[in-house]
């Protein structure tokens, strides 16, 4: 079977192997459609944390299932399904309280383990959720709007808060729509205009600011003095992962959902100030993965996906999905 692989930062390779042979309670799986996140984007540059090479990519899958055991979840054969990519021990502390998603021995589908972008995989039965009402390119998005969705879930968003997301990428899009369905007013923040319109005209988001000197400025005249009790970084990047918590509130919270590798510098005076709660938001739940799936309806599929090619056209492209000129949002690779 075909399959590509990134062999060192910059260097992707179309290869050929054996399709992988399927383990009792795991399920074979066809694999249709894959979305490229940050995480990927960030691995062929060289600047991913906790990654190795080589690595086949890609942990957004859209998936038909070729073999199954009976199993509780009824899972067939020739159902379609998308994958959980999180493979957690059940048996830490994390994992003992529900928190499969920053388990301590955590291994993540092209990241810690090759991922999906080959012809088939063979997965544990149990990260997988039937999804045959949806569309492949809405199951190739459920992944990162249930980052999106368990950000929101850790900051116990309630109806009519004003928040901040910081970074108009797939992430930071997918908090916004997600906080909307749940009664927030949303204030998008970056540095790029097309995708702050984006945020504005697709998404609906109640006001757009330019990261910038004056963005703390503006975000206090849209809340007449009050900030936003919730603020989220879904960029990564180092200046807005310290100047998030300029925009929150007293007695706010601050959800670091993008992941920098270098070290973060606040001012303890000005967070002790506010009383600040400052969390970090890591992956996702079956429960997020399932709430995603029951409100994707509401959410612009159509428009979000932006570039779509065949897996054998993928080398060719994926440089240019690296430069904000391109105009990527998602893209997704085909392997039908």
């Amino acid at each position: 079977m075909k399959y590509i692989v990134c062999q060192s930062p910059g260097n992707f390779q179309l290869k050929d192997k054996e399709p992988p042979h399927r383990k009792p309670n795991e399920a074979l799986l066809k694999i249709v459609k894959v979305g490229i996140c940050g995480t990927d984007l960030h691995a062929y540059g060289g600047n991913q944390a906790f990654f190795s090479y080589p690595r086949i990519l890609g942990h957004e899958l859209a998936a038909e299932v070729v073999e199954v055991d009976a199993n509780k979840k009824g899972i067939e054969k020739g159902d379609k399904v998308v994958v959980m990519p999180y493979l957690s021990c059940g048996k830490c502390i994390a994992c003992s309280k529900g928190k499969t998603n920053c388990c301590s021995n955590i291994a993540v589908l092209g990241v810690h383990t090759d991922g999906g972008m080959q012809a088939f995989i063979s997965v544990p039965t149990e990260i997988l959720l039937k999804s045959n009402a949806l569309s492949f390119d809405e199951m190739a998005i459920v992944e990162p709007l249930a980052i999106g969705a368990h950000a929101l879930r850790r900051a116990a968003i309630v109806q009519g808060e004003t928040v901040a997301v910081i970074g108009c990428g797939p992430i930071g899009i997918g908090i916004m729509k997600l906080a909307q369905i749940q009664g927030a007013n949303v204030i998008a923040i970056d540095t790029n205009q097309k995708r702050l319109q984006y945020a504005k005209n697709k998404i609906g988001v109640n006001h757009i600011v330019v990261a910038g000197p004056d963005a703390e400025k503006q975000i206090t005249e849209i809340t007449n003095g009050a900030l936003c009790t919730a603020v989220f970084d879904a960029s990564g990047n180092k200046i807005a992962l310290e100047t998030g918590p300029n925009y929150m509130s007293h007695g706010g919270r601050f959800i670091l959902v993008g992941l920098s590798k270098g070290e973060l510098r606040y001012q303890h005076p000005q967070i002790h100030a506010k009383e600040t709660t400052l969390m970090c938001s890591r992956n996702a739940t079956i429960e997020d993965f399932e709430y995603v799936i029951q409100v994707l309806n509401q959410f612009p599929t159509d428009s979000f996906i932006t570039h779509n090619v065949h897996f054998t056209e993928m080398i060719d492209h994926f440089d240019s999905w690296l430069k904000p000129e391109t105009g990527v949002m998602k893209a997704t690779v085909n392997f039908n």
